[in-house]
């Protein structure tokens, strides 16, 4: 049964909050019990340091174990510093009073990191896509799970390009999953294209990630968080599926915003959580469809310096295109990851490639510290963030101009498409 509740108007007390918590733990049996909760990385609005309290103080003296693990996806590695600051303690506090409470990063990085768990057959994900993928797949994911007996997955629900939405099972698949998941799950969402799945609260890449985490055989408890500037909007406690359902449908309310025009020019700009244009992208994913034809965004982020702490050197070599391009010249890339070639195209946005030429439908440019030969080399346009005055921007809605502040999480999109 779900637990919980959530605010369009307003936040959830502190004691709210607290007393939601105690009873969502106090149904599930930990005594003796190893306890791993999952969380998300610095990339996400989330009062990460107040569950942390609350689950340190609730479960220590209950279970056997308590852990955490940052469910990193592809992400770059957080120094012992930024674990720290992420759950909001200082290097003496983990050193003594949580000196017992371990806080993980995903090694995504490393390939004994990983446990098979199953397949989902071809079969399966012909039915699941609807077509679109027909191929096995082999489920990997962190085989330190199996060293806990119940595990908690804690982190905020926001529209996604990806798979819709953020949150639930996504934490797990492909938050902490193997690179065939990853994989498939991301070009999955990349096939549908982030125009038509960004937002939607039930979608084909959410059946497959439900799917896979259905292999996994053990306890799983999810806190579904719904922020809104940076205070709980709502906390909804059960199955992942059923703490998903629920958080999304707010979310829903809370994190798009329905505009009756598009606009000709957007200027995105992106806060500093996000450090490298993988991370920052989302200023594009999250305007592209109240874009006009023709029209152009801007990624203001002069703070990023980097293309993919991880992945820059693949998107060096093949650039930012359309989906359009990749799949009419698929012997070129077969030898780079299918998730590399799916973000490429969410930045890039919907176009063609015909008679090798390729007409984006809009045009996108970096304003940030990556140099202008750069971007040029990887198809994106560039402008000196220096001469980008913000103020010049406001209030010009009617002029077919958008500003939008703190990109990244919330959503635009076109009345006329509800």
């Amino acid at each position: 049964m779900i637990i919980g509740s959530g605010y369009e108007t307003g936040w959830m007390s502190e004691w709210e909050t607290r007393a939601t918590v105690e009873e969502a733990l106090g149904r599930v049996d930990v005594a003796d019990k190893g306890v791993l909760v999952i969380i998300p990385d610095s990339t996400r609005t989330s009062p990460v340091s107040l569950f942390f309290s609350l689950f340190c103080e609730l479960l220590s003296d209950k279970a056997r174990k308590l852990d955490y693990l940052v469910a990193l996806g592809t992400h770059r590695l957080l120094s012992e510093s930024a674990l720290n600051q992420l759950v909001g303690i200082s290097s003496a506090e983990r050193k003594g009073k949580y000196a017992g409470i371990g806080i993980y990063n995903h090694r995504w990085d490393l390939a004994d990191t990983f446990k098979g768990i199953g397949r989902i057959t071809a079969e399966e994900t012909r039915e699941i896509t609807h077509g679109l993928l027909v191929e096995e797949v082999l489920v990997v994911i962190n085989k330190m799970i199996f060293d806990y007996d119940q595990l908690i997955i804690c982190g905020p629900t926001y529209p996604h390009e990806v798979a819709g939405f953020s949150g639930g099972n996504k934490y797990l698949i492909p938050g902490i999953s193997g690179w065939e998941m990853i994989n498939l799950s991301h070009w999955l969402g990349a096939l549908m294209t982030n125009m038509r799945i960004n937002g939607v609260k039930h979608t084909p890449v959410r059946r497959l990630i439900d799917r896979a985490v259905s292999l996994i055989d053990m306890p799983i408890l999810c806190f579904s968080q719904v922020v809104r500037d940076e205070g709980l909007a709502g906390l909804y406690v059960g199955t992942p599926q059923e703490a998903y359902d629920a958080a999304a449908d707010l979310s829903a309310k809370l994190h798009i915003i329905y505009v009756n025009k598009p606009f000709k020019r957007v200027l995105s700009m992106i806060p500093e959580m996000y450090d490298d244009l993988w991370t920052g992208a989302k200023g594009m994913y999250k305007v592209e469809p109240v874009v006009a034809d023709g029209g152009e965004v801007i990624i203001y982020a002069p703070h990023i310096n980097e293309i993919s702490f991880t992945h820059g050197h693949l998107i060096d070599r093949i650039g930012y295109h359309t989906l359009d391009y990749f799949l009419k010249q698929k012997e070129r890339f077969q030898d780079i990851p299918r998730l590399v070639m799916a973000h490429c195209t969410h930045l890039k946005g919907a176009g063609t490639f015909e008679d090798g030429v390729e007409r984006p439908r809009i045009r996108v440019t970096l304003a940030t510290g990556i140099p202008q030969d750069r971007c040029e080399r990887m198809d994106l346009s560039y402008i000196d963030p220096r001469t980008i005055d913000v103020a010049e921007w406001e209030g010009r809605e009617n002029q077919g101009i958008l500003l939008a502040k703190s990109a990244g999480e919330i959503l635009f999109r076109l009345r006329s498409e509800v």
